[in-house]
């Protein structure tokens, strides 16, 4: 996992602490050592978490929180706060201020890198959320998009998971205001539960002697319809080793008991305005957007999607110094498909190659039907020898297994060829990356077909 990781501090010995621990685990780290600088360098751009103190001279920690959280450019960066503060009244105070966390001085290795690493994978969805979401404004679907602000102040419907029935009092007592809370004792019909309606949040207790939580946190992240909901963990004093594992299984926060009512308010209410802010973007997204930048036939993006959405990942790996690939393939001798067989058939032929396709790249590349029976695939974080190897391992799916089509039986041996090429040097274009791919496709058609071929820049 890589990041950019801003460090606030105005004391150097307590940034080169925290810089020299976060290196060992090749994060990339800027520092500031006050709020105003702090600033600057999360309106540039490319910072995808903060570190930042709370005590400093001018401008505090909660300050300089309350403005990131308050701007629409740096609103979406995760913030932790590490401070020598640990009263809950900090806490409230930090986390009302838009603070996603705290870390307290002397820091734990172990709960820093937990935490950062929780909320980068956090950032890495939500940024590839807002850059889809800005691709539908470019192509002229603002509306969409508008939907209106966010009901902050509505309450959050929340699932509580809790063993021991005046634990589930206390915490239903304390969100009463904040939460609409369904309360269970069973974690496995809980799951089920939290599959059946649009829960906002879950809460759940380690207080179960027989069970283990972390058991239902990993449940709830791997099924398809609870793999959104926010994840609350409440433990015990002395629980850190677990709170450690909670967060690399993917919960996205947690609270240690005693219990304090505000804190565990301000933590919920966080929780309830990521969830609307991400469902607001992928409703967007997934569902109003498909409609004008899909492909009809296959479910892939078309070519009005790939025009725009393509320039944005080549400019954002350029200025993160990432790697990025491109594919273009094409179904050889498609033409006599059609000929042969008529194109009922081979619309068949293009929905199964798209399918093959999909099941052979990741969620964050991009598939589009580029025209007829051409493909292009976009590979963020790609280089060529990678890109490589999934392009001979999607060609080896198309021409492994016939492809079935018709009533009748009727069995097609379909293959394919690929063109790859991998961006080069800052400054070049996306008609220029895609042009070289098409060099290497056409090459491999003429070297004989269902071959991978790749063309680097001169």
């Amino acid at each position: 996992m890589t990041a950019r990781i801003l460090v606030v501090d105005d004391i150097p010995a307590n940034v080169k602490l925290l810089e020299a621990r976060l290196l060992a685990e090749y994060f990339e780290v800027l520092t500031a050592s006050n709020g105003e600088e702090a600033l600057r360098v999360c309106e540039g751009g490319l910072i995808d978490l903060v570190l930042l103190d709370i005590m400093m001279p001018g401008m505090d920690g909660f300050e300089v929180c309350q403005r990131l959280k308050a701007n629409p450019t740096t609103m979406h960066i995760p913030v932790v706060m590490v401070t020598a503060l640990d009263q809950p009244s900090d806490r409230v105070k930090g986390l009302s201020a838009g603070a996603d966390d705290f870390l307290t001085k002397p820091v734990n290795d172990l709960q820093l890198m937990a935490r950062v690493k929780s909320l980068v994978r956090l950032k890495t969805l939500t940024d590839e959320l807002r850059i889809r979401a800005q691709t539908a404004k470019d192509i002229g679907l603002e509306a969409l998009l508008d939907s209106g602000g966010l009901e902050d102040n509505e309450k959050g419907l929340t699932l509580l998971v809790d063993g021991r029935s005046n634990s589930q009092d206390r915490i239903s007592q304390i969100l009463r205001k904040t939460a609409d809370v369904t309360v269970m004792s069973d974690p496995q019909t809980a799951l089920f539960e939290a599959a059946e309606r649009p829960y906002e949040l879950a809460v759940v207790s380690t207080n179960f002697r027989h069970y283990d939580p972390l058991r239902l946190c990993s449940q709830l992240r791997s099924l398809e319809r609870t793999r959104f909901i926010p994840l609350l963990l409440v433990c015990e004093q002395g629980e850190e080793e677990m709170v450690n594992r909670a967060l690399e299984l993917g919960v996205n926060d947690y609270i240690i008991r005693p219990v304090e009512p505000n804190e565990l308010i301000a933590r919920c209410k966080t929780q309830f305005r990521r969830k609307r802010y991400n469902d607001r973007l992928r409703s967007s997204v997934q569902h109003t957007i498909e409609l004008a930048v899909t492909d009809p036939l296959t479910g892939l993006y078309n070519r009005r999607y790939l025009d725009t959405h393509m320039q944005v990942l080549m400019e954002r790996s350029t200025a993160r110094e990432r790697p990025l690939s491109v594919l273009v393939i094409d179904i050889d001798r498609f033409k006599a498909v059609n000929d042969v067989h008529g194109h009922d058939v081979g619309d068949v032929v293009i929905r199964e190659f798209a399918k093959r396709i999909r099941l052979t790249i990741r969620g964050i590349d991009l598939a589009c039907r580029f025209g007829g029976e051409e493909f292009v695939v976009v590979l963020p974080d790609t280089d060529a020898d990678t890109a490589q190897a999934i392009a001979e391992r999607l060609r080896e799916r198309i021409a492994s297994s016939p492809f079935e089509v018709g009533k009748d039986g009727l069995r097609l041996d379909i293959t394919a060829s690929v063109g790859l090429s991998a961006l080069s040097r800052s400054g070049e274009t996306a008609d220029l990356l895609l042009k070289r791919a098409d060099m290497a496709l056409y090459e491999a058609k003429n070297a004989g077909r269902n071959r991978v071929v790749a063309k680097q820049a001169a």
